[in-house]
């Protein structure tokens, strides 16, 4: 299997439409071959006449933490700017656009929404439409592959960690993005996609990430593919008041609160929905946060395993079981269940929980107790709608 960047790196047709253009390049850590040399590296060495570099969120070294933690722009001692598109801008400036011709987006995705990369990727390429650069994605896996799940965002929930009409899993890699952003927001620009070599969506025991390339954390809290599948669920929790694992070796897989009942969650859950709670196995455990929510102290939590014989890929539903257990805790300790207040990810007024499951339906729907056939009602119509939209886009099978 070869990366969009490796691809690139060796046909030199390709290269040599790069010679004597200025080339910006967009990525973080995880931008990194199958060797583990990073693609800015790479393509100096094969003569690329680098003129700009760009990070995401976490920064282009990926060393901030937490949301709404901005990097600062930099100078490269090689000679061209580090610009942070998480800072006081999160698209390109005109003078930054300025800097190039053409630009290659090289980031790591983690196959959800409200990992920003996506919004990143959207306000890039709005840009470069105005601007008429060039842009060129080079393609990466989607870690958790092809399955989707979640609400097509509404419209009136717009914000850094949604910016277009896409669920919380979304099943695409972000060549694939790129296709569907530019169509359905009438983009236009000039795309090069360059395709990964040899890749699947769907086999296993990997379901998107091949097993001979090797994890680099595309942000501090993503330390293993394990998470990454657990993250479209998972994440809802910034939008709750427990604690989602942060200052622990395993966030966003363990979760809890001091005093939770987590063997209570656990049997609820398997009660009231066996068929999604039997895809993965589910453990009670205690941790102590050393930075974040209930920093220094004790938690009863929960943690989610997709690495044991009973993982189901193609069934697993993320999303629907954070849901349930967020109602589950509700209806055994709501004292614990309440929702986190604004500000995120710069939304000062509209509730996160909101903004991360994409229609108020959700919380309505976590908050009022019923059964899961009430969220499937209606869950499944955007899920149905999100297929009709990505599946002309899909390139890889």
């Amino acid at each position: 299997m070869k990366l969009g960047l490796e691809v690139l790196l060796e046909n030199k047709n390709l290269l040599s439409r790069l010679s004597n253009r200025r080339v910006a390049y967009v990525g973080h850590p995880a931008s990194a071959d199958h060797n583990l040399n990073h693609g800015l590296d790479l393509l100096i060495e094969a003569g690329v006449k680098i003129s700009a570099a760009f990070g995401p969120q976490h920064g282009i070294n990926g060393d901030k933490q937490d949301n709404m933690i901005e990097s600062d722009h930099e100078q490269d001692p090689r000679g061209f700017p580090l610009y942070s598109l998480y800072s006081e801008v999160r698209r390109p400036t005109p003078a930054m656009m300025d800097s190039f011709d053409v630009i290659l987006i090289d980031m790591q995705d983690l196959g959800c929404r409200v990992y920003t990369y996506v919004t990143t990727l959207l306000y890039i390429l709005e840009e470069c439409a105005k601007a008429g650069k060039d842009v060129w994605v080079l393609d990466r896996p989607n870690p958790i592959g092809r399955p989707s799940e979640g609400f097509l965002l509404d419209d009136s929930l717009r914000s850094f960690v949604g910016a277009s009409k896409i669920p919380l899993r979304h099943g695409l890699t972000m060549c694939e993005l790129s296709l569907f952003l530019c169509e359905y927001h009438k983009l236009d620009v000039s795309l090069e996609l360059v395709k990964m070599e040899g890749y699947s969506m769907t086999d296993g025991p990997e379901y998107g990430w091949p097993r001979d390339m090797p994890w680099v954390n595309p942000s501090p809290n993503v330390p293993v593919v394990d998470t990454a599948r657990c993250y479209p669920g998972t994440v809802l929790l910034e939008g709750s008041l427990l604690s989602e694992g942060r200052g622990t070796t395993r966030p966003l897989q363990i979760f809890g609160a001091p005093g939770l009942r987590s063997k209570e969650v656990i049997e609820m859950v398997e009660k009231r929905a066996p068929k999604i709670a039997s895809c993965l196995t589910m453990r009670s455990c205690y941790f102590e946060p050393t930075f974040h929510k209930f920093k220094g102290q004790l938690c009863a939590g929960i943690q989610w395993h997709t690495d044991t014989a009973n993982y189901r890929h193609a069934e697993f539903q993320p999303v629907r079981l954070m849901a349930l257990t967020f109602s589950s805790i509700k209806k055994l300790q709501p004292e614990l269940m309440n929702w986190r207040q604004p500000p995120y990810e710069y939304e000062t007024v509209k509730l996160p929980i909101d903004l991360l499951m994409g229609d108020i339906r959700g919380r309505e729907w976590m908050d009022s107790g019923t059964e899961i056939e009430e969220l499937d009602k209606i869950m499944k119509p955007s899920e149905a709608e999100w297929i009709e939209l990505a599946k002309p886009h899909w390139l890889y099978a």
